[in-house]
């Protein structure tokens, strides 16, 4: 009995540490300079305050996710509704956003950037919203997106 409840707590662990295990980028220049030099594509995600919570909850907080989300992409948070952000971040993120053509909110883009003379070029990749179906079909959707050849 007592083994099984190890083992259980081990598995109950090694879960809770995965879906804690995730790094959200928060400033934009600090995210292209990562993901340029780990050559993976941004996962940015356009949030506010007050919007649905499944995004987060049914795909964000999971194993599946975390997982993936290591190998595949580097995470970057845009929240269009933080205070504590300073001016030209908040525009810059709303410009962003507009330039995604982001509407609804939560929305998660994925987009490549290059920096050649102080002036940053993105290359949008696809946009990919909640979607009811769990994590592996989120995640699956966004490989089609990510790796369209395969």
């Amino acid at each position: 009995m007592t083994k099984k409840l190890l083992i259980l707590l081990f598995f109950l662990g090694s879960y809770f540490l995965h879906s804690q295990n995730l790094v959200w980028r928060t400033n934009m220049t600090d995210a292209i300079a990562i993901s340029n030099e780990q050559r993976k594509p941004m996962l940015i995600l356009f949030t506010a305050s007050g919007v649905s919570d499944n995004l987060q909850n049914e795909i964000f907080k999971t194993p599946d996710f975390a997982v993936w989300s290591r190998d595949n992409v580097v995470l970057v948070k845009l929240d269009l509704s933080d205070s504590s952000a300073d001016q030209s971040d908040k525009e810059q993120n709303i410009r962003l956003k507009n330039a995604f053509g982001v509407e609804d909110l939560p929305e998660v883009c994925f987009a490549s950037a290059s920096v050649r003379k102080n002036k940053t070029t993105f290359s949008a990749l696809g946009k990919i919203a909640y979607k009811p179906g769990g994590a592996k079909a989120w995640i699956a959707e966004s490989n089609l997106i990510l790796h369209p050849s395969e």
